[in-house]
Order: C-alpha cells, then sequence, then structure tokens
C-alpha cells in the first residue's frame, strides 16, 4: 500500500514562495507518475502539476507555468512542488498523489494534503 505524507504548506504573502514536499512509502517510486492537485473552497479538485516516473515528462496547468516547478527525487522517495510568485487564488489544499507503477495519468492514492493560504 502506498502512503504519501504533504509538509511545507503555510501562510505566505502574494508574491512570496513555498516548497511543497510529498514523502512516499510503498515501493516502485521511480517509477509512478506523481502529481499534485489542489482544492480552493468551493470548488472542485483541480490538477497543478505532475512528473512521470519514465523519462520524467513533466506537465503543468497553464496558471501555474512559469510560477510553479514540480520535481523528484528518487533517492528519497520525495517529489516536490516549488511555488514561486504565489497569488492570492493559488490558496488552496494541496494534495500530493502517485500512480501504480508505469501508469502515467491515473492516480489511485492520495495524501491528506497540506493547507496553502496566500494573502493579498
Amino acid at each position: 500500500q502506498v502512503q504519501l505524507v504533504e509538509s511545507g504548506g503555510g501562510l505566505v504573502q502574494a508574491g512570496g514562495s513555498l516548497r511543497l514536499s510529498c514523502a512516499a512509502s510503498g515501493g516502485a517510486f521511480s517509477s509512478r507518475a506523481m502529481g499534485w492537485f489542489r482544492q480552493a473552497p468551493g470548488k472542485e479538485r483541480e490538477f497543478v502539476a505532475a512528473i512521470e516516473g519514465i523519462g520524467n515528462i513533466i506537465h503543468y496547468t497553464d496558471s501555474v507555468k512559469g510560477r510553479f516547478t514540480i520535481s523528484r527525487e528518487n533517492a528519497k522517495n520525495t517529489v516536490y512542488l516549488q511555488m514561486n510568485s504565489l497569488k492570492p487564488e493559488d490558496t488552496a489544499v494541496y494534495y500530493c498523489a502517485a500512480s501504480k507503477p508505469l501508469a502515467k495519468s491515473t492516480y489511485d492514492y492520495w495524501g491528506q494534503g497540506t493547507q496553502v493560504t496566500v494573502s493579498s
């Protein structure tokens, strides 16, 4: 069973930065696609960024391109989301997700989430 634990959320002023981390357990980390999603109050969960396990191909939603960077450190079973130039509309609970081994964009495992609040 895969377990995901997010950390690094908090309160930051607009224009500031945060780095989220997601530590995974359960094996086969390097072959799993890892994604970050977010859910703002009253809204549906939305995709933010993902990094594939094979080839490390990266995807971003348009609203974060140029501001957020996803990366992974397979030796530590950890995926990161560096968030720069934060805006109030980035306020949400951020969730880490993992795919089954060798899968690309279907996420079967989810973390509990970490709150990110951006003040104006």
